[in-house]
């Protein structure tokens, strides 16, 4: 019963930014984790980063120090800021939610590196 909705990708240069939006159809308060995934061409589905209910973040050792996951529990909405994106950081961005028990995905968002 949670719809999650990704915005915000687009193409990027190789170094540069972009921000990607989670919303959420419903309060998030109550969802303990939630958290970024990413699916290239002929890969599977990896965790990128999750959030917490009290904050606390995890990263995937290849986006440390350039990305940074957060949520705004009153917006109902989980960010991720991708900085100095790189060709590999390519991919069809997931939001995910772990919700009585259950995984929830958005459609996801395309993101696309130039070099």
């Amino acid at each position: 019963q949670v719809q999650l909705v990704e915005s915000g990708g687009g193409l990027a240069q190789d170094g540069g930014s972009l921000r990607l939006s989670c919303a959420a159809s419903a309060t998030i308060f109550s969802i303990n984790t939630m958290g970024w995934y990413r699916q290239a061409p002929g890969k599977q589905r990896d965790l990128v980063a999750t959030v917490t209910r009290s904050g606390s973040t995890k990263y995937v050792d290849s986006v440390k120090g350039r990305f940074t996951i957060s949520r705004d529990n009153a917006k109902n909405t989980v960010y991720l800021q991708m900085n100095s994106l790189k060709p590999e950081d390519a991919a069809v961005y997931y939001c995910n939610a772990e919700y009585l028990g259950s995984p929830y995905w958005g459609k996801g968002t395309l993101v696309t590196v130039s070099s």
